[in-house]
């Protein structure tokens, strides 16, 4: 069943929530666990509205002006939803961010928004969070989610820090919808940018909504539809493609507990579509990959079976390949194999979304082997952020597909991906010159990627023109910052920070001779390497100062393992340009090995 709001029947985002409620008061619209009665509880749209009223009634009583920004940093849960839908129909701006990101990075974030009020969750750093923020120039409130009275009077300021119950008022009348302008700021998002300092990316309500729509025109969601949120709702991936889009069309959200009980959770409540990175894709497909492991070689026979006629089976359906004799067994295969792994992911699923970073194509084969249909896509927070999907029809998971309806993609100086449309953002808050250097004047997005565009208008990116480091979780890191940053301590030489579509991030080290005698000899080391049992030792020390020069990134930017390169790079090694930089793609073939290592089991 189909029930979409189209762009110009919603106008604003605030627009789309109330012509949900019109269309769907009675229909549930949000799943949360409750973690007081310890049971899954849901919201109808009409629930939601009357919720919705309540947190703008607080928010009017502040007397803030069509236009200023309020802050957000929660888990995703209802609450989130009822927060920005009250904040967007009174005309604020909402600024949304990472939960687990670092005190001073969030302080800085709210200073260069000139935020006014901040919505916090009462969790473990919360008070860290809290006691950074009370500095900010501007910020006249902080709400806690949870916080109790006693909470409240740690704080010498008790009004500037203020528990939800108290400042939410019991009743209210009627949502309001102050902004009627489709092109006015809806939302800043910040991302990490070349400069170690995150920036922020200005969309405007017509931005999201269109891609939200022209989204939903090649890859269909409905009514019956039921999504699990996990990903987080700063992330613009799940902003638009996990909020808005199944608002919508009008299909269910469940919010999962956490990625630590993800899998219980797609168990209890059984998604029809799947929205993730592929790090989520890597730990399903790791957890299988171990099962096999244990098992008898029969059983990774016959899962590697399934999955390569599985996958020729796909291939032929999307007539790229001819009917096999083999075709015949999948029935059966499907019985014994496909269907244990979908169970898995809850029995119910019909597709999947990977966005964020790239999806492996070893990966990608397993899933779509086994019948869940991944649809990789590209897309950028300054797109909003889909510019480009493969369809069920049409999936090449080599791609990541042709453009969305309305959104024009070519190629540019060096092969870099240039992109246009009405999802393109405004620019970048309070910094001028950034827009500039990547938004033209006659409005094409430079993606900073490099890519091929085939004779039926898929997109395939071949590599990146920034050296910005994208991990498998989604979020971006621009090494060369950081490597800047750990060289500062005079016992590294050399440094090259990798994770690309990795979990996490590692260094590749090279010491500076003299400063690493100094150092062999005040921990007792043995100064060439040559007893392995103290390894371990020699890689905690280095984590510890790489870990002391690095603080000052975002909280996902952490080095988490480290290799000692005893060959130093040179320009004659060919591992350096004749400028001195560093040749990445160099460096790893060469270091292959090494970096394997750091990666075993992951």
């Amino acid at each position: 069943m189909t029930d979409i709001i189209s762009v110009e029947q919603a106008k604003t985002l605030s627009g789309l929530f109330n012509a949900r409620v019109q269309r769907s008061s009675k229909h549930v619209a949000y799943r949360y666990f409750d973690r007081f009665s310890e049971q899954w509880c849901e919201y109808t749209w009409e629930q939601m509205n009357q919720f919705v009223a309540r947190w703008q009634a607080a928010l009017y009583k502040e007397s803030f002006a069509p236009g200023d920004r309020v802050a957000v940093m929660l888990r995703n849960c209802p609450e989130c939803v009822m927060f920005e839908q009250a904040a967007l129909g009174l005309g604020l701006v909402l600024v949304p961010f990472y939960t687990e990101d670092r005190a001073d990075n969030v302080a800085y974030m709210l200073s260069d928004a000139g935020a006014k009020l901040l919505l916090l969750e009462q969790t473990d750093n919360w008070q860290d969070v809290s006691d950074a923020c009370c500095q900010v120039d501007g910020l006249r409130r902080i709400v806690v989610m949870g916080a109790s009275e006693r909470d409240r009077h740690k704080h010498v300021n008790h009004d500037f820090v203020v528990p939800l119950n108290t400042w939410l008022p019991k009743e209210a009348s009627a949502v309001q919808q102050v902004d009627s302008d489709p092109h006015s700021l809806a939302t800043i998002i910040y991302t990490s940018g070349t400069t170690g300092k995150p920036k922020g990316v200005m969309l405007s309500h017509h931005n999201i909504l269109t891609n939200a729509y022209n989204s939903l025109q090649v890859v269909p969601v409905s009514q019956e539809d039921l999504l699990l949120s996990f990903l987080p709702l700063s992330h613009t991936f799940e902003r638009t493609v996990g909020y808005y889009i199944p608002m919508m069309c009008g299909a269910k959200i469940a919010y999962a507990r956490s990625i630590a009980q993800l899998q219980e959770d797609l168990l209890t409540v059984s998604p029809t579509i799947l929205v993730s990175v592929p790090r989520i894709y890597e730990r399903v497909y790791a957890g299988i990959r171990a099962k096999l492991a244990e098992g008898p070689a029969f059983s990774r026979w016959l899962f590697n079976f399934a999955v390569d006629v599985g996958y020729s089976r796909f291939e032929y359906l999307q007539g790229r390949g001819s009917s096999q004799l083999s075709h015949l067994l999948w029935p059966l295969l499907e019985k014994l194999v496909a269907r244990k792994l979908m169970s898995k992911l809850g029995g119910r699923l019909r597709q999947a979304m990977s966005g964020g970073a790239p999806l492996s194509a070893e990966i990608s084969r397993v899933f779509i082997g086994l019948g869940l249909p991944i649809l990789q896509g590209f897309g950028m927070t300054e797109s909003s952020p889909v510019v480009c999907v493969n369809r069920l029809e049409d999936n090449v998971p080599s791609s990541v597909g042709a453009p969305i309806p309305g959104v024009e993609v070519k190629l540019g100086e060096q092969d870099a991906l240039l992109i246009r449309g009405p999802n393109v953002m405004l620019g970048y808050w309070n910094n001028p010159l950034a827009t500039k250097a990547i938004l033209s004047d006659d409005g094409w997005l430079n993606s900073g990627d490099v890519a091929s565009i085939d004779e039926a208008g898929r997109v395939t990116i071949t590599g990146r023109l920034k050296e910005i480091i994208v991990l498998s979780t989604g979020e971006k890191v621009p090494p060369g910052d950081m490597e800047a940053a750990i060289t500062r301590d005079p016992l590294f030489e050399q440094v090259m920070v990798i994770g690309e579509a990795r979990p996490y991030l590692s260094v590749l080290a090279v010491l500076n001779a003299d400063n690493w005698q100094k150092m062999a000899a005040l921990y007792g080391l043995d100064m060439n390497l040559s007893n392995p049992n103290q390894m371990s030792q020699v890689e905690e020390i280095l984590l510890e100062k790489i870990t002391r020069q690095t603080n000052e990134f975002p909280g996902y930017a952490r080095i988490r393992k480290v290799a000692l390169i005893t060959e130093p790079w040179t320009v004659e090694n060919e591992l350096l340009t004749s400028t001195l930089k560093l040749r990445r793609i160099k460096i790893l073939a060469h270091f292959k090995a090494e970096v394997a290592r750091l990666y075993d089991g992951h």
